[in-house]
């Protein structure tokens, strides 16, 4: 199944602006650019996104219920993988509003919705991992690696993604002087949602980014995805020098 998210998709674009502004005090103009995304939204997979974010900036508790129902009934009209580590969050917040205002039925039973939804994730794959290294069919990739974010952390965990362009974005920002390399890799063990990034700016997991403390097996490398632009590299080299964020390791 093909990951669905795209941070070039100028829905998401629009989101990630509204938060920038969010964030530089301008509510009113940050608004404005999460209502452009829910009129732009082409499918209900932006409709999902958008939706969540309009629902997050409501003033009414009634209108955050409508917006989150609304963010919920899109998602449940996709009901895959991209979309399915969002419900328990979705839940929470309508179980949360439903609360406020004294509807406490309604409230044990989203609660309960959301509850059913956490766990394990429930994604199949394909799985990719992006490194600079050179490796064969059958290795294994184990924890203990350092870190391409933060100098002089051991990692406790091997991060793969279901997202080929995001192993690509790996790949690229690995360190090392070798060929970026994007690999097919199958956990041999348990893994869970990677929680830099779960319920960070988006609901649930939409990169579909995992980490695992038991080795992954490679069983094959990919040669196409869409690799980063030399402005692209830039920006996100800017990026990650300005990250001054702790890493949940």
């Amino acid at each position: 199944m093909n990951a669905r998210f795209d941070p070039k998709s100028p829905v998401i674009q629009l989101c990630m602006g509204g938060m920038r502004m969010e964030e530089s005090g301008e509510v009113d103009e940050a608004i404005a650019l999460f209502q452009k995304a829910w009129h732009e939204a082409a499918d209900d997979y932006e409709r999902f996104i958008a939706a969540y974010h309009l629902a997050l900036r409501q003033e009414s508790v009634k209108d955050k219920l409508r917006w989150m129902e609304t963010s919920l009934e899109c998602a449940l009209n996709i009901d895959d993988d991209n979309v399915r580590s969002a419900y328990s969050t979705l839940y929470s917040h309508i179980a949360q509003c439903y609360e406020e205002l004294g509807d406490l039925k309604s409230a044990e039973e989203n609660y309960a919705l959301s509850n059913s939804h956490k766990g394990a994730p429930t994604d199949k794959g394909p799985f990719y991992h992006g490194t600079k290294a050179d490796l064969q069919v059958g290795d294994l990739l184990t924890p203990g690696g350092d870190s391409n974010y933060k100098p002089g952390l051991k990692m406790n965990h091997v991060y793969f993604t279901a997202n080929l362009n995001g192993a690509g974005l790996a790949a690229a920002l690995a360190k090392g002087d070798g060929k970026e390399r994007v690999y097919v890799v199958e956990p041999t063990g348990e893994f869970e949602d990677d929680p830099n990034v779960t319920d960070k700016k988006f609901p649930g997991n939409l990169t579909r980014s995992y980490r695992s403390q038991a080795p992954l097996r490679i069983i094959d490398e990919v040669t196409e995805w869409a690799k980063l632009t030399d402005t692209d590299r830039r920006e996100w080299h800017e990026k990650l020098a300005k990250n001054k964020g702790e890493i949940i390791n």
